[in-house]
């Protein structure tokens, strides 16, 4: 094992770079928010994760190939802690997401989505009055729905070709009103009674042709958002499970160039066992 402090430094660098996707997909979950979903305390906790697990691969890298047995300590408390924030935070992640999809409709390729699908602390969280009045003025003001006008020829799109789309879930959600209210497509905002109201969907009085209105207060927009955040967090999950098993191969690494280390400092023999010590170490891993 004389080379396991050779090995953890060198992994420790690999640790490093693997910690930039982690923080990577925080920032990325930064910028949907700040576009879409408007919930910025829900990247919070990958963007600490991603930062711990910088600066703890620089401590392991540093205490490997410097042979600092006290840093060797410290780094596998710290990536212990970290390995146990992470897998707290993939389990987190698939039960608060687990619920809720979207829900095909007769002759339209985009899905519509509803919010009793929904449940759990994700769902409570985002519908709450003091977040939806921040997420719902997020969308509003980052014109989420306007970026959905297409124009050919000074004239809109048809029905027809709207019908055909491929609209995300803050798009189908917010941005018009539920099937089956039918309602008659005029353009991808404005949306006209036809013979009366269908359905007892309450959505149905909530949507307005006003353009700072439209369905910002239905709950198909709030299932939208939900639907949004459960695609985001999915991928970013996957991203960090293969982040923990680097990580749980590290750890094991980096005990073995402890024990190393620990040898080293004890004047022990490389090959003796620690029952052949008169005095052996007291720290175990």
């Amino acid at each position: 094992m004389r080379t396991s402090n050779h090995l953890i430094g060198l992994l420790n660098f690999f640790t490093f770079l693997a910690s930039i996707p982690i923080l990577g997909g925080g920032i990325w979950l930064s910028t949907r928010a700040n576009n879409t979903d408007c919930l910025k305390f829900l990247q919070w906790p990958l963007i600490v994760i991603g930062v711990s697990i910088m600066v703890v691969s620089l401590a392991g890298f540093a205490g490997a190939c410097y042979r600092n047995t006290f840093l060797m300590y410290i780094y596998l408390w710290a990536m212990f802690f970290i390995i146990a924030v992470l897998i707290g935070f993939v389990i987190f992640a698939y039960a608060v997401t687990d619920k809720g999809s979207g829900r095909p409709v007769i002759n339209r390729v985009y899905l519509e989505y509803y919010l009793q699908d929904y449940s759990g602390w994700l769902e409570e969280r985002v519908t709450s009055q003091s977040y939806w009045m921040k997420i719902s003025s997020c969308i509003r003001d980052s014109h989420a729905c306007g970026k959905t006008m297409r124009i050919y020829n000074g004239i809109p799109e048809s029905a027809d070709l709207y019908y055909l789309r491929k609209l995300s879930p803050i798009e189908s959600g917010c941005c018009k009103p539920p099937t089956e209210c039918g309602y008659v497509y005029e353009n991808e905002t404005v949306w006209i009674p036809g013979g009366g109201l269908v359905g007892a969907d309450p959505d149905c009085v909530r949507w307005s042709n006003d353009q700072e209105q439209l369905c910002y207060n239905c709950n198909s927009c709030k299932a939208g958002v939900l639907a949004s955040l459960k695609k985001s967090w999915r991928k970013v999950s996957v991203i960090n499970i293969v982040i923990l098993i680097i990580l749980v191969i590290m750890y094991m690494v980096a005990i073995a160039a402890f024990r190393h280390n620990k040898r080293i400092d004890n004047d022990e023999p490389y090959g003796e066992t620690r029952m052949e010590k008169a005095q052996p170490s007291r720290i175990h891993f």
